[in-house]
């Protein structure tokens, strides 16, 4: 009998002894290990944002960028997002200004970035060869960093992560189906 008291003791002291360290641990253990842990979690130099959008407030945003770019450049467009992507701009000739019109379908690739492919080129009421104008246009114009024209594949591509935004964001498309008005961005906010 006397053995069961003393095992029962000596079992109540370790369960004592055990109680005290993981309290000890608990109330010593500092707010760094937590933090350093939370930092762990936010290793990431950017924040994603998923935005839906529409045609209207997506031209605002396109032609404002395109004036902060095009500033200097001799020839001066504007984008129309309708059922497509229609480009309008003025081209010096001469003494003339000419009118011209580009018409794309949009397309948002999986890798966030986007294919216009060329759907008619005019100048005035002439329609024009898509491949030629191209050709001019990238040979004779400066576009912005990120946008890459093929003039044999008909087709302008927009390399997203390469546009130049203010604060470094960075903009991968989702969805750009302009029939049915569902645009879809994802935003990278930098946070380093």
């Amino acid at each position: 009998m006397r053995n069961k008291w003393k095992i029962g003791f000596l079992v109540l002291i370790g369960i004592n002894i055990l109680f005290a360290i993981i309290l000890l641990s608990l109330v010593t253990r500092s707010y760094e290990d937590v933090e350093q842990k939370i930092v762990k979690r936010q290793a990431g130099e950017h924040v994603s944002f998923h935005v839906k959008s529409n045609k209207h407030d997506l031209n605002k945003l396109i032609n404002h960028y395109l004036e902060e770019e095009a500033a200097d450049s001799p020839i001066q467009y504007r984008v129309l997002l309708a059922d497509e992507v229609e480009l309008y701009g003025k081209i010096p000739v001469f003494s003339e200004e000419l009118n011209m019109k580009l018409t794309f379908k949009p397309k948002a690739l999986k890798n966030g970035d986007l294919v216009l492919t060329a759907k008619s080129m005019s100048l005035g009421d002439l329609p024009l060869p898509i491949s030629n104008v191209l050709k001019f246009i990238s040979e004779n114009y400066k576009l912005p960093k990120g946008v890459i024209i093929r003039p044999n594949d008909e087709l302008v591509y927009i390399n997203m992560q390469q546009l130049k935004l203010k604060s470094d964001l960075k903009i991968k498309a989702d969805k750009f189906d302009l029939k049915h008005d569902n645009i879809a961005f994802t935003i990278s906010v930098p946070v380093k």
